[in-house]
């Protein structure tokens, strides 16, 4: 690198003496990101100020507050903010996201900190800044750090090395140095920079988010062809737990392969309500025989009764605490594409009966049973190996830390060829939870059984065996409400509105006609 320093202070080796000067304005976020590295580095994070107030949409933030850039983050349609913590009265402290192009008067905040010559080079925002040397008390010169090149390998200096600079840019005039992007640099290039060659300077080392083939080939050195950048829509899936644990998946859109739906399977009455708020006219069996509790408010139920939630009153009800094993009844026998299905109320239970043929292996097909939890967009990369070009994947931008360079490589082909992109990812059970924290959805639990008014009526008083016997049965009944299994994720049960107030707590069905109804 070539810096314009003071003299002295190669000789004094620079001490921890040098403070940065904050008396530069800033006119954009943008340029405070573009001086900034994402995240925060090991010379602490940006502080600053602005000297007019701000308005980002409804909220107002006062001139003078104190904002610290946390990190850069995508949204969905693509633009690019910043994540900024404010500190408001009584130390109370909040994060905002300000948009890139967001103009005032904005001026770092001065710190009484100074920095070593090996923590500037060392950090891509101290050695673009400007220095005051505090190490003599009558000195007061600026130093600026100008680095001209990059060294890409890493070079250790002894402190007491005496070193002699000498200017040899006119003997390397054809040197090419690397500019290394992240993934998300990657993501807002020019659409014509692609498609092009690239190499991987640091892999996603230590990233525990993907269980696919194309993720064992992301490794240091390797080279990539990157056909394009843009955003997919893509649906996160799941199935039930079996002899090889849960297994996780996102779907493509644009996924060819073919899908029955299936029926799905519930553990209580109050699944059942859950389900029917989705998909009203709902038909169940019932699998498993359950005896009456009269003291519950739980009739009979005899494997192969059929009940349909209508909506209408009836004389005996069924509890929503009360426990059950009912299955879909499903009279729809059709094959859907993935768009079809995704259009309507997820989630859906399916099971894949025609492969996606464009895949060479189809990782859904075999699988007993897959559950269509929810849709999302992702900033994606698509990418393929040199040597097999027209196989692509598509890399999510962030959910993968690691940078790249662009290389002047020709292109593995003459004439581009078909491509056929890798619509199915299998991802792990901690991408599947980190997506959930992602998407910062609040979980409720579903609501305790109601408290039941005693009975005005004298009832006989049960003898103990009868008062065991029942009470264990209300254990279970509350055990098995708490394990709900519709949606939920581990360590939560799953998010579940209350009921409507004008709707009781009770199904109610006609053991005739064998119909299951909720009172209105």
């Amino acid at each position: 690198m070539e810096f314009q320093i003071n003299k002295d202070c190669f000789q004094t080796g620079f001490p921890a003496t040098g403070q940065i000067l904050s008396d530069l304005p800033y006119n954009t976020i943008e340029e405070i990101v573009g001086l900034c590295p994402v995240g925060v580095d090991a010379c602490g994070s940006f502080t600053f100020i602005c000297q007019n107030e701000l308005t980002i949409d409804n909220f107002t933030l006062p001139a003078g507050k104190q904002l610290t850039l946390l990190s850069v983050e995508v949204a969905r349609n693509g633009e690019r903010l910043a994540r900024c913590q404010v500190v408001g009265q009584n130390m109370a402290s909040a994060e905002i996201l300000l948009p890139m192009a967001l103009r005032g008067e904005f001026y770092e905040c001065q710190s009484d900190r100074g920095y070593s010559l090996q923590e500037i080079m060392a950090s891509s925002r101290l050695s673009s800044r400007h220095f005051r040397n505090t190490a003599e008390k009558n000195s007061g010169s600026v130093l600026i750090f100008s680095p001209m090149y990059e060294i890409s390998n890493v070079v250790k200096f002894p402190s007491s090395l005496e070193v002699d600079v000498e200017d040899v840019t006119d003997q390397f005039q054809d040197l090419v140095f690397i500019t290394p992007l992240s993934m998300t640099e990657v993501a807002t290039q020019p659409v014509e920079s692609f498609p092009t060659m690239a190499e991987i300077i640091d892999g996603p080392e230590g990233n525990q988010f993907f269980n696919c083939s194309w993720f064992q080939e992301l490794q240091r050195g390797r080279h990539l062809v990157l056909h394009s950048r843009g955003t997919t829509t893509m649906i996160l899936a799941s199935t039930p737990k079996g002899r090889k644990g849960k297994q996780y998946f996102i779907i493509s859109k644009s996924y060819g392969g073919r899908m029955r739906r299936r029926a799905r399977e519930f553990g209580s009455v109050y699944e059942l309500y859950l389900a029917s708020s989705q998909f009203p006219g709902l038909k169940v069996s019932v699998t498993h025989h359950c005896e009456a509790v009269e003291e519950e408010g739980m009739p009979a139920l005899s494997v192969g009764d059929q009940l349909e939630v209508l909506g209408k009153v009836e004389e005996i009800s069924l509890p929503l605490f009360m426990a059950g094993n009912f299955v879909e009844n499903l009279s729809d026998n059709k094959k859907y594409k993935l768009t079809d299905l995704i259009s309507s109320t997820l989630p859906l239970d399916v099971k894949v009966v025609t492969r996606d043929k464009a895949l060479e292996k189809d990782p859904l097909m075999g699988l007993p049973a897959l559950k269509l939890e929810e849709t999302f967009t992702e900033t994606t990369v698509l990418t393929s190996l040199p040597n097999q070009p027209d196989r692509c994947f598509e890399l999510p931008v962030r959910w993968l830390q690691m940078s790249l360079c662009f290389t002047s490589d020709h292109l593995p082909w003459s004439e581009a060829p078909e491509r056929h992109v890798e619509t199915v990812t299998e991802v792990t059970e901690k991408f599947y939870y980190e997506y959930h924290k992602l998407v910062c959805k609040i979980e409720e639990p579903p609501p305790r059984p109601p408290k039941r008014k005693p009975s005005t009526s004298a009832v006989p008083k049960k003898s103990s065996k009868s008062e065991s016997k029942s009470s264990k049965l209300r254990s279970a009944v509350t055990k098995q409400l708490d394990n709900l299994s519709l949606g939920q994720t581990k360590g939560k049960r799953a998010p579940a509105p209350p009921p409507p107030e004008d709707v009781s707590m009770n199904f109610l069905f006609h053991p005739l006609q064998q119909k299951c109804r909720v009172q209105t």
